[in-house]
């Protein structure tokens, strides 16, 4: 059975207006949108799959299109990008094994990292979502405490059970340690990377879900599944050398072509 990737591009973001289009240069000096270094990311990963935008501006859609991307348009009234993969899903009539939303704010997500998350969804029937987590170093770890002492949201983390099933996910740092951290070294905390599959019927059900407290409070998409009894798996990725980072804020975007250079990302 088939894998959707489906990457939502949203214009009208409430923190960076725009962000699909905005351009990011990579180490050769060449300079790609967003949306569309985010595609590039999804055409790595191993298999079959098939990759479409799902977006609701036309601005984005003529612009993923004249890159050779396959966009579906949907609502305006798509409140977060699991929505907007539901709606993608049902546009193309259904029928594949799983649908993983790659976000499009996340161009650095490593082919890995997407192939590790349908595998372990795969692997464990219990769950109705799968989505990465990333073991911080003290570098990531020291960021995001650095991003939330400056009122800034530099990242998502996670907690989970012993049998890898989410317990919480935070913007803020959980859990707390207290400690300062050597670059390098190996740290309690996780980094939710901001990729999820889903199963069908889980992402048919979601946007039926009254959003509760908890994502209204964090503003965090997954929370609507597990405040609704769906059990969403944290598969645990390594970095292999390689950073990673979204882009939520404007400040994120120099970073960003920062770890591409270091990287030697074109």
């Amino acid at each position: 059975m088939s894998v959707l990737i489906a990457i939502p591009a949203r214009y009208a973001s409430t923190r960076f207006p725009g962000k699909p289009l905005h351009m990011l240069t990579g180490a050769s000096g060449e300079a790609k949108s967003l949306v569309e270094r985010s595609w590039e990311a999804a055409r790595t990963v191993p298999g079959d799959h098939r990759i479409v935008v799902a977006t609701d501006d036309t601005r984005i859609k003529t612009a993923a299109e004249a890159f050779g991307a396959e966009v579906v348009m949907t609502s305006q009234n798509c409140a977060n990008g699991t929505e907007r993969c539901a709606e993608a899903a049902e546009k193309l009539g259904g029928g594949f094994e799983m649908i993983v939303n790659l976000q499009g704010d996340a161009p650095l997500t490593p082919h890995w990292f997407v192939a590790d998350l349908i595998k372990g969804l795969r692997a464990d029937p219990s769950a109705d979502v799968a989505t990465p987590v990333l073991r911080c170093d003290g570098r990531a770890l020291n960021g995001f405490i650095e991003d939330r002492r400056h009122d800034r949201v530099g990242g998502t983390t996670a907690v989970f059970a012993a049998n890898h099933h989410a317990m919480y996910f935070s913007k803020e740092v959980v859990p707390y340690t207290g400690k300062t951290y050597a670059e390098d070294a190996e740290t309690p905390v996780f980094h939710h990377v901001g990729v999820y599959a889903y199963r069908p019927g889980a992402l048919k059900a979601y946007p039926g879900y009254t959003p509760g407290p908890l994502e209204g409070l964090e503003g965090l998409e997954q929370l609507r599944f597990m405040e609704n009894g769906r059990p969403v798996l944290c598969v645990e990725v390594a970095a292999q050398g390689r950073q990673f980072w979204e882009l939520n804020n404007p400040s994120d975007a120099p970073r960003i072509e920062r770890m591409m250079r270091e990287m030697r990302m074109d």
